[in-house]
């Protein structure tokens, strides 16, 4: 057996019940097979596939507090330290009902390629709770959020371990977290990203998962003699990423026709809307029933079925697993060039094989949806300088980190013979860095 199936056979046997980390550690392994194989008699002596899927560290620990009518909930908080080689930990904190351990470690295992694949020094990890912000009040939410932090605060630091937003997990929430983090230790440092402008934020991070996946997006199409402007795209999602992902498409001269919630999804064959979009979700917060107030001539429908709107391009960017087989094979149907990723692994292992086998171009969340994360260090980088920088140093700087990064994936994809294999480029052009890091720093 070889290394890799090895490790792939241990991962599954030693984490029972968690699918999705499985699911990541065998979409990243199988890809990096040839890398392991020409390695393999160093790698296995230094047992550095083990190391890899081995966290750091895994935090569980309560998370009680009280609602508005003095009953008291306990949650469940998580934080999975998964490797520091190239920086300090990074990665999100998402609250929401379906957050269990092994969902947490599929997600900081991306981390650590996405992280790395930015080009920026830091290191990956995730983490979160099954708390439902969903339906609670501010009171309720900032009861939450400094419970967390009061157990969450010993195990993060500007240069230990810096969380940031993720689903659920907004510029409230990060507020939150933030003055109960000061009040604790009493340090004003950037231990959080996300923040308000007013306390050291950064310009720009809220849009940076979504324009940063367009940035990437259109490159990979001018590699490909094709560009954005004139394409009919369909998202999924109408959080952040997928407000300004269609927000960013529109101003490339894109028409985008869908979006999506828990509920259903809006068809537009006018365009969506942006200004309505951030009315309904960022400012009342409510369902995409009500799109239909501002846009008569839209659909709204029950369910899903984003996937099965004819476009050009389609940018999954709700949450993972969504597009699946039969998903993939509607879009080729209708004669999709590119899906990219704008959510954390939303295609599924069968759909991306077929997607990928039938020439459609594919970009994995790990490199697409990097943007996020890029501006959260550039957040950071203004935090230890005392600095704030204006809307467009940060945009330019973003923009440039999402060229280099697709160039550098496709480099390694072809290095190894698997050119336009952009899934295989963004593993290994992530996991070459990592691997230098931990070889240099010893076993530990």
């Amino acid at each position: 057996m070889s290394y890799v199936d090895e490790i792939i056979e241990q991962v599954i046997k030693e984490n029972p019940a968690e699918p999705e980390f499985h699911q990541a550690v065998k979409e990243v392994l199988d890809s990096l097979r040839v890398v392991v194989d020409a390695n393999e008699k160093a790698f296995r002596r230094d047992a550095l596939l083990e190391r890899l899927v081995n966290p750091e560290r895994q935090i569980k620990f309560r998370v009680p507090w009280i609602d508005d009518n003095g009953q008291v909930h306990v949650n469940t908080g998580y934080r999975v330290q998964f490797n520091s080689a190239i920086g300090p930990y990074k990665g999100g904190l998402r609250l929401h009902p379906s957050v269990n351990l092994g969902i947490i470690k599929f997600l900081g295992f991306e981390q650590i390629f996405k992280n790395s694949l930015t080009g920026l020094p830091i290191g990956g990890g995730k983490g979160g709770s099954n708390f439902d912000p969903k339906g609670k009040s501010d009171r309720e939410i900032m009861a939450f959020c400094q419970s967390f932090m009061l157990e969450l605060y010993k195990y993060v630091g500007a240069d230990t371990d810096v969380p940031a937003g993720d689903i659920g997990t907004g510029a409230r929430e990060i507020g939150y977290m933030f003055g109960q983090y000061k009040r604790i230790r009493g340090l004003f440092e950037g231990v959080l990203t996300g923040k308000g402008l007013s306390y050291g934020g950064s310009l720009a991070r809220t849009e940076a998962t979504g324009y940063g996946l367009l940035y990437i997006t259109e490159e990979m199409l001018k590699c490909n003699g094709h560009n954005v402007e004139g394409k009919t795209v369909t998202v999924s999602g109408s959080g952040n990423v997928a407000i300004y992902a269609i927000e960013k498409a529109e101003q490339m001269g894109a028409k985008v026709v869908t979006c999506s919630d828990s509920d259903g999804w809006v068809y537009d064959s006018d365009g969506i809307d942006v200004a309505a979009l951030k009315e309904i979700k960022e400012v009342k917060r409510q369902r995409l029933t009500e799109y239909k107030k501002y846009r008569p001539n839209s659909e709204y429908h029950k369910g899903k079925g984003v996937w099965a709107v004819k476009s050009d391009i389609a940018l999954p960017c709700a949450t993972q697993n969504e597009l699946d087989l039969e998903n993939a094979k509607l879009l080729v149907k209708n004669g999709v060039i590119a899906v990219c990723e704008g959510a954390n692994m939303p295609t599924t292992l069968e759909a991306t094989e077929y997607l990928q086998a039938n020439g459609v171009l594919f970009l994995p969340g790990k490199a697409a949806n990097a943007g996020g994360v890029a501006t959260s260090a550039l957040e950071m980088s203004q935090n230890s300088e005392r600095l704030h920088w204006s809307f467009e140093k940060v945009d330019a700087r973003l923009k440039q980190i999402m060229i280099d990064l697709f160039h550098n994936l496709d480099a390694a994809a072809k290095k190894y013979g698997m050119d336009h294999n952009y899934v295989a480029g963004a593993n290994i052009a992530g996991f070459e860095k990592v691997v230098d890091a931990m070889t240099a720093q010893g076993i530990v």
